[in-house]
């Protein structure tokens, strides 16, 4: 899970309990914070500085800290588990359901995990073990294994006597009773209105539904965001190879997934994490962007290299320099308009191989028109500025050629980064860059040394 940002009823709230804060009220600090929904208190952790964060952390009471906990993005969960002596953390975590404590144990110190597992019966060892077979970003991953199961042949009067026994047992977002056979083999769902609605000498078989197809556990978490989307589902059964029902996920955990998924895009484009905590120390921050800074510096000596080919040519034609970041800009926004698109494609699992072809030619005819107008307008401009016409023609083909090679990057990167198992929303955009400034440094200084000089 992650922590939603706030509504502007909650900003208020914040801004108070800041002012109670710097009062040095603590009393009334801790009761407003308490007060607060786990998910506010872990936008609220994720928004302090580190001692700010430490007071806040503090002032929370023992028995929401590990809800807490698993809302939080993985730097902050971290500095905070470190904090902790091994009673507190056994404490808070033992308390979670399934799937919350699945993802929260793998960021546990191993002594820790040895002394959760001891403490859970043998229930939930195993239900544990089963969600943590998967990886995370799998349907078995997401799933909790906590549900509530039926058989076809038991009349709905039955159904309703064991909900009743149920009382406080039954799994939050319940919308329907999953129906299995003796085998634990999965066969459909009984929504909750049906179960209300339908005459109670009915059997479970005569007023389920079919319509329900589960979900695999191997399926990747865009592919569960997809079914749910597709099928407007609250929750949906998950299953193994041979369909044996292994768990549930809910939307909520899907919505994390969408919220995940959105922040790696946005975030990914700059090099960043999206579990990066936004007050981490100056010197880890400094480590991580170095990497892409790094890499930024090579492509930009390498468009530099090309730029250095072709320095008689600049000396000779002093308007080449003035022209030459058009040319690459032009290209740079084009490419990235169609690697945008590309990427969001395979996000939501809209692009394939198979059509892929498709949108290539597609931004190809894109790229085409608009190469064509903006290569009169800028032609136009520089003979205008320079009063050369020859200048106007070379940089009018330079953008031509620079646009239609920033479409092809741009629509052929996202897939093969992908095939290479490289992530395209960290690396496309420099990759993309590289490409377009070399082609149009290339493009626009090779046509002015044959036409110019």
């Amino acid at each position: 899970m992650t922590a939603a940002a706030p509504s502007t009823t909650d900003d208020q709230r914040f801004a108070d309990l800041h002012q109670v804060l710097e009062q040095g009220a603590m009393r009334k600090a801790a009761r407003m914070l308490n007060a607060l929904q786990p998910a506010e208190i872990a936008h609220l952790l994720e928004s302090q500085p580190p001692k700010e964060r430490e007071l806040v952390w503090g002032l929370v009471d023992a028995e929401y800290d590990g809800e807490i906990l698993t809302y939080l993005n993985d730097d902050v969960r971290e500095q905070l588990i470190s904090q902790m002596d091994a009673g507190e953390l056994v404490a808070a975590v033992g308390g979670l359901d399934t799937d919350d404590l699945a993802d929260l144990i793998q960021d546990l110190p191993v002594t820790i995990t040895s002394e959760v597992l001891k403490s859970l019966d043998q229930q939930r060892r195993e239900r544990l073990q089963t969600a943590l077979a998967f990886p995370e970003d799998s349907a078995g991953g997401l799933m909790n294994t906590d549900t509530v199961t039926v058989r076809p042949e038991v009349t709905l009067d039955v159904v309703m006597r064991y909900l009743r026994r149920l009382k406080d047992g039954l799994p939050d977002i319940t919308d329907n009773l999953i129906v299995v056979n003796r085998e634990g083999y999965y066969l459909g769902v009984l929504y909750l209105t049906d179960l209300l609605t339908h005459d109670p000498e009915e059997t479970v078989a005569e007023a389920m539904t079919l319509a329900v197809q589960a979900i695999p556990a191997t399926w990747g978490a865009r592919e569960v965001a997809t079914r749910f989307e597709q099928h407007d589902l609250v929750t949906a059964p998950v299953v193994d190879e041979n369909g044996q029902l292994l768990g549930r996920i809910t939307v909520d955990d899907v919505m994390d997934v969408i919220r995940e998924e959105a922040e790696h895009q946005f975030l990914g484009q700059a090099g960043l994490s999206e579990t990066e905590d936004m007050f981490a120390p100056v010197l880890l921050s400094a480590r991580r962007r170095a990497l892409w800074l790094g890499v930024n510096l090579l492509t930009a000596f390498l468009a530099a290299w090309v730029i250095g080919r072709f320095e008689d040519t600049i000396q000779q034609v002093v308007a080449l320099a003035v022209l030459m970041p058009v040319v690459a800009s032009m290209g740079g926004i084009a490419g990235t308009q169609t690697l945008t698109l590309a990427i969001r494609g395979l996000a939501i699992g809209q692009l394939s191989s198979k059509n892929a072809r498709w949108l290539l030619w597609k931004e190809l005819a894109v790229a085409a028109i608009n190469s064509v107008v903006w290569a009169v307008v800028v032609a136009a401009v520089a003979a205008y500025w320079f009063g050369d016409p020859q200048i106007a023609l070379v940089i009018g083909v330079a953008i031509t050629i620079n646009l239609l090679a920033a479409a092809l990057a741009g629509a052929l990167l996202p897939m093969a980064l992908e095939r290479f198992g490289i992530d395209p929303a960290l690396a496309g955009g420099v990759i993309l860059t590289t490409v377009t400034d070399v082609v149009g440094f290339v493009a626009f200084l090779g046509l002015a040394t044959l036409f110019l000089v």
